[in-house]
């Protein structure tokens, strides 16, 4: 084993470990401001990594992108905004679980599952990568297309309130998807004449104003302040996680399982893998009704999904050179700046690499639990922030990350008005989760169906022909009746039930 002990000596040394610990803080920074995501601090460090040598590079952007993915979590759990789109499937839960006086349960739940999910993910990487990648490169168009429709299907899941609440907010999400010309016709859509919507609805804008300015509108227009927090239980940011681990232990493994297979898919990602899992987690729970109300069970399983797609998503990035997602995509640009190509022949050339970044991998998951606790400890004082000084501070960030992100005040447009669009949804109790699923998933929906269409020239049978793409369709269609499927166990129970009549 030369390549791996030479792997160990080319992360061992003081200059890559400094690096690394660099990385994560920077991460952990990024990731806690809404609007700056994990690729947005993926996307920052590039230029410092032409300073550097392949393996402190790498260990700089996977280290920060663990970071940033857990950090979202922070200010969605303390302030109700998720740093990160992966943050927004279980926001709800998160903040009322600090608004209860859990907070120290719900970000500890968020860290260590976190952690959890990023060493099972790693551990896959390690053992399986080959041939998973192999699984993932059978997807095609019409695959994708029933994934989407089932990840849009978990908008009924997720969504707290009624069904048709939820389908609403789908649709709002599902039209905002459509602005623009980024559609397989080429054609403006809903633009208006304005130059800036040609590219479409910048989805994090809309995030930050549907999640933030929405909740710093109520405070202003309503002249309340932040909703009653209660004084928190002090129950100890690892010691309540022990609890939860025997409480859900299947959830904890779902959801690595879940979170490192969505990341292996090309285009999918740390985001679909939280909310799936988050809906899936609710589904099969015997708890459902509490989900969206201050219950840790989805935070457990979506927590542990969203790390263990960082690490699934650099399974086709090794093996093939295909990007899982928008962060592998940079990391191939940079590798590729190295002179590496990412492929079956990195692993001949250059297995030294390879292993390093396995160690690397280990490395950010297991640090991220000492630095998220101080993470979390400091960001604990925010709460005790009066909110007419916390307000105004929350909207500046929002606006400088709305306009960092295309360096244009536009950005910042969007932001408002999604933000006065979240304002009166929640005022009529429609919920925004589904909204934000809509936004993400509506392009890949388009695009996948279309390219489907022209593949199948019109016909519809052929989302069914091949082998994977009928298993997700069928399984969707399962997902859609069983709700009407246990109503109607329900009444039958209930018709043979001799007290439930006499009642």
């Amino acid at each position: 084993m030369p390549a791996l002990a030479d792997a160990f000596a080319l992360v061992f040394q003081p200059y890559v470990l400094m690096v690394i610990l660099g990385s994560a803080c920077f991460g952990m920074f990024v990731g806690a401001i809404p609007g700056l995501t994990a690729t947005m601090a993926t996307a920052l460090l590039v230029p410092i990594t032409f300073f550097m040598d392949p393996v402190p590079a790498i260990g700089a952007i996977v280290t920060a992108t663990a970071m940033a993915i857990f950090a979202g979590d922070i200010p969605g759990a303390l302030l109700r905004m998720p740093g990160t789109p992966a943050s927004a499937a279980y926001v709800e839960d998160s903040y009322r679980m600090t608004r209860s006086g859990r907070s120290e349960e719900a970000l500890g739940a968020a860290l260590v599952f976190s952690s959890i999910g990023g060493l099972f993910g790693t551990l896959v990487l390690v053992l399986a990568a080959p041939m998973l990648a192999e699984v993932a490169l059978k997807f095609s168009s019409f695959e994708y297309f029933w994934l989407v429709i089932l990840g849009l299907s978990c908008a009924v899941f997720v969504s707290p309130g009624s069904v048709a609440r939820g389908l609403i907010s789908l649709v709002i999400g599902l039209f905002a998807a459509t602005v623009g010309i980024d559609n397989p016709a080429g054609e403006p859509r809903y633009t208006f004449g304005v130059v800036d919507l040609l590219g479409g609805v910048e989805f994090i804008s809309a995030m930050i104003g549907l999640f933030a300015v929405s909740e710093v509108l109520r405070a202003v227009v309503l002249r309340s302040d932040r909703p009653a927090v209660a004084p928190s239980t002090r129950s100890g940011i690892f010691r309540s996680q022990i609890r939860n681990f025997k409480l859900y232990p299947v959830q904890i493994l779902r959801g690595s399982v879940v979170g490192t297979a969505i990341g292996a898919l090309p285009g999918a990602g740390a985001d679909i893998a939280a909310w799936i899992s988050y809906a899936i987690s609710k589904r099969f729970s015997r708890h459902k009704e509490k989900f969206g109300t201050g219950h840790v069970e989805g935070l457990v399983e979506a927590g542990a999904s969203n790390n263990g797609a960082v690490s699934g998503a650099w399974i086709p990035a090794l093996v093939f050179g295909i990007p899982g997602d928008s962060i592998t995509a940079i990391v191939i640009g940079v590798l590729y700046i190295k002179g590496i190509n990412p492929g079956p022949t990195v692993f001949l050339n250059d297995p030294q690499l390879v292993y390093s970044i396995f160690i690397v991998f280990f490395m950010a998951n297991i640090i991220m639990l000492p630095l998220g606790w101080v993470a979390i400890k400091g960001a604990g004082t925010l709460l005790a922030i009066p909110a007419k000084v916390l307000m105004p501070i929350i909207l500046m960030f929002c606006i400088v990350g709305s306009f960092a992100i295309n360096n244009s005040l536009f950005g910042v447009m969007i932001m408002l008005g999604f933000g006065i669009l979240g304002f009166l949804m929640e005022e009529n109790d429609i919920p925004i989760a589904p909204a934000i699923l809509g936004l993400v998933l509506g392009p890949m929906l388009e695009q996948n169906f279309i390219t489907s269409m022209i593949k199948a020239d019109g016909s519809f049978l052929a989302f069914f022909e091949r082998p994977i793409a009928a298993g997700l369709g069928i399984f969707t269609m399962l997902v859609w009746c069983l709700p009407v499927v246990l109503m109607l166990v329900a009444r039958r129970r209930k018709a043979g039930d001799p007290s439930a009549r006499a009642g």
